[in-house]
């Protein structure tokens, strides 16, 4: 389903932004951009939408994963929510991970892409 897509990739965004947090019409660009294509139908109008009231239902409590820093602006609620804290956490562990894979190679990645303006030497 796209809106779980959407809904990691918001959070993915919040911790990101850390605690001074992003405007909703930001972070629906952001989410825009993470998610066009040449064949996308899904316009702009559309995630702001989705983000919106992503953000107004998942901030309702004090509690909640997403607080509401100022009129407009969001950030994740890591004073309070364990959730969001779990969340950072594991976000910072996959970085690791990905980072660690690079550094396991031991060379830089070779270049395989093909040079259009290499003389033909057929």
């Amino acid at each position: 389903m796209v809106h779980s897509v959407y809904d990691q990739q918001i959070l993915k965004i919040l911790s990101d932004v850390g605690e001074r947090g992003i405007r909703v019409r930001l972070l629906a660009k952001h989410l825009y951009n993470l998610n066009c294509g040449l064949f996308s139908t899904v316009s702009i109008d559309d995630i702001h939408l989705y983000v919106r009231r992503y953000l107004l239902r998942n901030s309702k409590s004090s509690q909640s994963l997403i607080e509401r820093k100022s009129h407009g602006c969001y950030r994740l609620n890591l004073r309070r929510s364990q959730e969001a804290k779990q969340l950072i956490r594991s976000f910072l562990d996959n970085q690791m991970e990905n980072d660690g894979k690079d550094d396991r190679k031991g060379s830089p990645a070779k270049d395989m892409s093909l040079n259009l303006f290499a003389a033909n030497k057929e």
